[in-house]
C-alpha cells in the first residue's frame, strides 16, 4: 500500500483493535465473515469500489454510499469499520479491496486470539497447506482460477468441517479468493505468518528427510530464536527425497543443508569438467 492508503488502513486497525477488546469472540468471528464477505463484493463489483475510493468523493459521501449498499445486510460492527475504512483517502480502488480483506483476515485471528486458539488456528493452516502440497490434484483442483471460488470453497468445507476450527475454515476460503492478489499456497502460508506474528513469532519453514524428536525440534526453535532475537515457530516438513540434513527458510533468508543439494553441486560439477 502507499503512504495514504497505509493511513487509513491504519485508522480501520485501530478501531477494530478498540471493537475487539469488548467483544466476544464469537462475535469478533462473525465480523471477521462479514468483512471478506464485502471484499469478496468489491473483488467482484469494480464500479463500486472505484466509487467507494474516489478521492473526487468526501469520505463522508463515501460511508453514505457505503452504508445505502450495505445496510441491513451486514452487522452495524461490520459497517462502523467499514465506514472507518472507505471514510480514509485510498490510492487505488485495489488498495481499498486490500484493506477491506487484510480487515477481515486480522479480525479473524484476533477472534481466535481472544478465544486462546489462535495457536492451534496456525497449526491447522500449515498442516492443511501440506495435506494440499502432497496431493497434486487436490492442489491443481484449489489452486484453478477457472474453477468458481464458491465451488472450491465447498470442497475446502468437505475437508476441513469437523476437523478444524471454524475460523480456520473461513481463513482457508480467504486463501482460495487469492488473499492479498496472492495464488492459494502463497495465501496460506501468508495467514500462517500473520497467525504468527499476532503471538509475536516469527515462522521457520523446516525441511528434514525423517521425523524431529521433540527435544531436537525444542532446541531448532531455541537456536533459530537466538539467531533472530525472537520467539520462532517451527513448520516442520518430512520429505525423504532430501535424504538428509536440513532446509531452513526463515522470511527471505534460506539455509539449505541438505544431502539432495549437496549432490546437486558435485553432479554440476563433474558436468563443467
Amino acid at each position: 500500500m502507499q503512504a495514504a492508503s497505509r493511513e487509513s488502513y491504519a485508522a480501520a486497525l485501530a478501531r477494530l483493535q478498540g471493537y475487539v477488546a469488548g467483544a466476544e469472540p464469537s462475535t469478533v468471528a462473525g465480523t471477521g465473515a462479514e468483512l471478506l464477505a464485502v471484499a469478496d463484493l468489491l473483488r467482484r463489483e469494480v464500479r463500486l469500489r472505484r466509487a467507494l475510493s474516489d478521492p473526487a468523493r468526501s469520505g463522508a459521501d463515501r460511508t453514505e454510499l457505503l452504508n445505502s449498499v450495505l445496510s441491513g445486510k451486514v452487522g452495524a460492527d461490520t459497517l462502523d469499520l467499514l465506514g472507518t475504512l472507505v471514510a480514509g483517502r485510498w490510492s487505488a480502488p485495489s488498495e481499498l479491496l486490500d484493506g477491506a480483506e487484510s480487515l477481515g483476515v486480522q479480525a479473524l485471528l484476533a477472534s481466535a486470539d481472544r478465544a486462546d486458539e489462535l495457536g492451534e488456528v496456525e497449526d491447522e493452516l500449515f498442516r492443511f497447506g501440506q495435506v494440499v502440497a502432497a496431493d497434486p490434484q487436490l492442489s491443481n483442483a484449489l489452486s484453478d482460477p477457472m474453477a468458481p471460488v464458491a465451488q472450491r470453497a465447498e470442497l475446502v468445507g468437505m475437508l476441513l468441517t469437523g476437523k478444524a476450527r471454524p475460523v480456520t475454515v473461513r481463513l482457508a476460503e480467504a486463501a482460495l479468493a487469492g488473499f492479498g492478489g496472492r495464488s492459494f499456497t502463497a495465501a496460506l502460508s501468508r495467514l500462517v505468518e500473520l497467525a504468527a506474528e499476532r503471538r509475536d513469532r516469527q515462522v521457520a519453514y523446516v525441511t528434514v528427510a525423517a521425523p524431529l524428536t521433540e527435544e531436537e525440534e525444542r532446541r531448532l526453535s531455541d537456536r533459530l530464536s537466538a539467531i533472530y532475537d525472537r520467539p520462532v515457530a517451527v513448520k516442520l516438513t518430512v520429505d525423504p527425497t532430501i535424504l538428509g540434513g536440513v532446509s531452513v527458510r526463515v522470511g527471505s533468508d534460506l539455509y539449505d543443508g541438505t544431502i539432495l543439494r549437496r549432490l546437486n553441486e558435485t553432479r554440476n560439477a563433474l558436468a563443467k569438467r
